[in-house]
């Protein structure tokens, strides 16, 4: 039976943590060369919004996988044209291997999952950003060891990364501390089932300096997120204490890390001093895109035949 990956909740805390081992594993160097799981399996690549890590990284765990990454710009196939996100689905499907989808309304990939007889990886949604912390964790536990029992501060937009940070560290008993202007809380939803269902703490602030005081791990996110229609320079100055900069370091722990999920505006929501200081993990978090989705990639598509 297939499985996708639309939301962090569609796997279990067990295969969080072996994919993340595995991971590391992947990023060591083992099986390079000599096993290539997705030998003459192909992957379709669906982006209706513009990328370069989720791009890029796809195409390359996919490759070095052994298998044959499929770009399809949304631009270019009839999706644009008008045929039904059912009727892709299941003409791509009796082609694919696999589909990694990255859209807008999380809504559009779920319609298109239950259409599918191949898995579907979320590569973004406006509500859900999945892959990208699992490599999050992936860099938790590479920095510190362990992941378990971290503390993390996640600082600025309520957005699809917080979203799914909230559901991944409820899994892994992961404390999350979110500071944000009031109105720009992290979904609702997704807030009340990670409070019902996890076994972490979760603390919502609008102090950014009280938020990190006893952190692990201090994380942001671009302020507004691309498909935001709000005015930037409204939202921009509701959000100018939540920049992450030296003064705000001076009140974490000194052996903080820093993590941003990129793309990066310099001097908003971080400084180039802390993003490219010694605190910041930012682009060993970037690179570990692609070992958490050649992991990812093995657990859904290699082990169907298993």
């Amino acid at each position: 039976m297939k499985k996708d990956f639309l939301t962090v909740w569609d796997l279990s805390s067990k295969e969080i943590s072996l994919l993340i081992e595995r991971s590391l594993e992947l990023k060591r160097g083992g099986d390079k060369f000599d096993n290539f799981p997705l030998k003459g399996k192909s992957a379709g690549l669906i982006f209706e919004k513009s990328s370069t890590r989720t791009r890029v990284s796809f195409e390359v765990a996919i490759y070095q996988l052994g298998g044959q990454p499929i770009f399809l710009n949304s631009n270019d196939i009839q999706l644009k044209r008008g045929e039904s996100v059912a009727d892709t689905a299941r003409v791509l499907s009796g082609y694919l291997d696999c589909i990694i989808i990255r859209t807008y309304a999380h809504e559009r990939i779920i319609e298109f999952a239950g259409n599918s007889s191949v898995p579907v990886i979320n590569g973004l949604t406006d509500k859900h950003h999945p892959c990208q912390v699992l490599a999050d964790i992936m860099t938790i536990r590479e920095k510190r060891g362990k992941f378990e029992g971290a503390s993390v501060a996640y600082i600025g937009d309520g957005n699809n990364v917080a979203n799914s940070l909230l559901e991944i560290s409820s899994l892994l008993g992961i404390h999350l501390i979110i500071a944000c202007p009031e109105g720009y809380e992290p979904d609702a939803e997704v807030l009340d089932r990670t409070r019902s269902t996890g076994k972490n703490e979760i603390i919502l602030l609008k102090n950014p300096k009280e938020a990190v005081g006893a952190a692990d791990v201090i994380y942001t996110d671009v302020w507004i997120s691309m498909g935001d229609n709000e005015s930037d320079v409204k939202k921009k100055e509701k959000f100018r204490k939540y920049q992450i900069n030296d003064e705000l370091l001076s009140c974490a722990k000194r052996d903080v890390i820093v993590l941003h999920c990129l793309p990066a505006h310099r001097g908003e929501e971080i400084t180039s001093e802390v993003l490219d200081g010694p605190k910041s993990a930012v682009f060993d978090q970037s690179e570990n895109r692609l070992h958490t989705q050649k992991a990812l990639l093995e657990l859904l598509v290699a082990s169907k035949e298993d």
